[in-house]
């Protein structure tokens, strides 16, 4: 926890893990920035947001600069929400940066192993604990702040938010990671990826026929929408061809259309790279 009594996030921007996470909480977007500002014209404007001190500094920068340049939204976005960075358990954290790829993977740090000695993003220091794993964080977020559910309470659409969340996080995801693909070799990389995602989907797109009503389960998002979401950003990185995924196609551009899936986006985060916000 900060001197402010938030969690802390251990996260990367780009890490399917940590988007999982940050889509459960939410974070001032102004409090985020404040680590390492950004160039205004990189960021999209959250106009009306009220926050801290330098957010409404930024605010005041905005009006002097009302250029096409100023306010133009990032196109690996969707278009910039205009109320405050509000995600499903409206849980306010900070993010620490942990950079996988800069000075050999700062995951192999010390400091970081001796926070989370599995290496891997993402870790979430709250409650006077750090807590490694995404489904396990947000397990323990579901448990001691229920509200939204993402865990339904009848026991058979819970066990198949649990099924579809495992072999995603387990199943399809992992084999994508950075330590896998470099054993694989860089010529090799696309074709691993595009073979083992499309493996995957193959499965849930027919799970996902006979479970889903607008998201993966029934109706209301789900652990399983928060796996969902970040493996397509994958399966899109890697140009899978989705068009024999219609269901998982169709309940992604809902959960797309949602605030939180929206400000917790990879090309939203404070250690996103300019290249990849513009």
């Amino acid at each position: 926890m900060t001197e402010s009594g938030k969690p802390i996030l251990y996260s990367y921007f780009r890490s399917s893990c940590s988007w999982r996470v940050r889509i459960v909480s939410s974070a001032c977007v102004c409090a985020l920035w404040s680590r390492e500002p950004l160039p205004l014209a990189l960021r999209g404007l959250h106009e009306g947001i009220t926050a801290c001190l330098q957010h409404k500094a930024l605010l005041a920068l905005s009006k002097a600069l009302e250029g096409e340049e100023a306010r133009r939204t990032l196109p690996c976005c969707p278009p910039a929400p205009t109320v405050p960075a509000l995600a499903l358990k409206s849980i306010d954290y900070e993010t620490v940066p942990v950079n996988l790829i800069k000075d050999g993977g700062q995951q192999f740090s010390k400091e970081f192993q001796a926070l989370n000695p599995m290496k891997q993003v993402p870790a979430l220091k709250i409650d006077g604990i750090t807590i490694g794993q995404s489904l396990a964080i947000i397990e323990y977020l579901e448990e001691t702040r229920p509200t939204p559910r993402l865990l339904p309470q009848d026991p058979k659409k819970r066990v198949l938010v649990r099924m579809i969340s495992d072999l995603i996080a387990g199943g399809i995801q992992p084999l994508q990671n950075l330590s896998i693909l470099k054993q694989v070799g860089q010529e090799n990389q696309l074709a691993w990826a595009q073979k083992a995602i499309s493996s995957g989907f193959n499965a849930l797109e027919q799970i996902l026929q006979s479970t889903a009503g607008k998201y993966c389960v029934g109706d209301e998002v789900s652990m399983a929408d928060l796996c969902l979401v970040p493996q397509v950003a994958n399966a899109e990185r890697y140009k899978v061809d989705l068009t024999p995924y219609p269901t998982i196609s169709r309940i992604n551009k809902a959960l797309l259309a949602l605030e939180a899936f929206q400000v917790s986006h990879p090309c939203r985060q404070p250690d996103t790279p300019p290249e990849l916000r513009a």
